[in-house]
């Protein structure tokens, strides 16, 4: 294993712990979303599934990206909310 090869799977490895945790956040929020139809997994096809969960990892990165661009700006002293 070359220098390069380590460098690359050092820089990734945040992205892949940050996208599977958002996956599993992702996962919990479809069961919720799901109980509170009183329906189960069974009710659903593996492609259904899939886009259920799609739609919450969407959500929770959109929530991500928000909540950093306020810290962000409140880091230089902007407040949006005036």
């Amino acid at each position: 294993m070359n220098i390069i090869d380590s460098l690359s799977s050092t820089i990734n490895y945040p992205k892949e712990k940050i996208a599977k945790k958002i996956r599993e956040k992702a996962i919990i929020a479809t069961k919720a979303r799901i109980a509170e139809r009183n329906k189960t997994f069974d009710d659903y096809s593996d492609d259904e599934l899939e886009i259920i969960i799609a739609d919450e990892e969407r959500k929770i990165t959109e929530d991500l990206k928000s909540k950093s661009l306020v810290v962000a700006l409140a880091a230089l002293g902007l407040n949006i909310f005036v």
